[in-house]
């Protein structure tokens, strides 16, 4: 069983920065898919961002694109999403995800989740 486990979120000011980490308790080499998505109230969970080594590809959200950057380090079992220039409607629960596979579902469907952590956006 593969536990993910997220850190980095909290309360951040409109135009501002976090940086969120996703520890692996395994190996992350092991999946061909890992991103973030999140999941606003009222709204469903939407891909953030994905690195999927089947495609050779890395998907952000339009909403994101330029803003958020996805990264992994193989020896440290982490990925993480910085996440800049920051605004209210990116307040959500980040979740990160792995996939064996090696999709990035538009709307969920990875195989490993984590918790989620809680980024809000406000003044």
């Amino acid at each position: 069983q593969v536990h993910l486990v997220e850190s980095g979120g909290g309360l951040v000011q409109p135009g501002g920065s976090l940086r969120l980490s996703c520890a692996a308790s395994g190996s992350i080499s092991s999946f061909n898919a890992v991103g973030w998505y999140r999941q606003a109230p009222g709204k469903e969970r939407e891909r953030v961002a994905c690195i999927s080594s089947r495609d050779r590809k890395i998907y952000y959200a339009d909403s994101v694109q330029g803003r958020f950057t996805i990264s992994s380090d193989a020896a440290k079992n982490t990925v993480y999403l910085q996440m800049n220039s920051l605004k209210p409607e990116d307040t959500a629960v980040y979740y990160c995800a792995a996939d064996v596979i090696g999709s990035c579902p538009v709307y969920g469907g990875m195989d490993y989740w984590g918790k989620g952590t809680r980024v809000t956006v406000s003044s």
